[in-house]
């Protein structure tokens, strides 16, 4: 398989919601605060009107920051340390690595943020994929 020797990158920073088989996501070249800060304005934005999300969340440190700014529409759920299978959204990275991201060479930044983009895109074109990952059944205990 091709191996990128290079240290350039870019992040999805992705939520999905199973209920209704969407997601937003922003691809960004920095891991930070700031870049999810900026995930929640978008998932907020995007809810319907007077809907309320329950979003499930790993303990990263820009999960937990103190200058994360949370939207009164989203409640941050925090999983247990080292749980990566009760979080549904590393099922879809998984999924988009499989399917479009791995294996890669990409002449520069430009380019894997124009493949993460299409990616994702991809992704939310698939109608029932997203559900399929990630309709976990006890999630759905959770949000009620």
């Amino acid at each position: 398989m091709v191996k990128d020797q290079r240290y350039r990158s870019a992040c999805i920073f992705g939520a999905v919601c199973p209920a209704r088989d969407t997601g937003a996501a922003l691809v960004l070249t920095r891991v930070s605060v700031a870049a999810m800060n900026l995930l929640l304005e978008e998932v907020a934005s995007q809810l319907p009107a007077g809907t309320h999300a329950a979003m499930l969340i790993d303990n990263a440190g820009w999960h937990t920051a103190n200058d994360l700014r949370v939207p009164p529409n989203i409640t941050l759920v925090h999983l247990p340390p080292y749980s990566p299978e009760l979080n549904a959204i590393e099922k879809v990275w998984q999924y988009l690595r499989d399917r479009y991201l791995s294996g890669r060479l990409f002449p520069g930044t430009r380019a894997i943020v124009d493949a993460c983009c299409a990616a994702w895109n991809s992704l939310i074109a698939e109608t029932g994929r997203i559900r399929s990952l990630t309709d976990f059944e006890w999630a759905r205990q959770v949000n009620r």
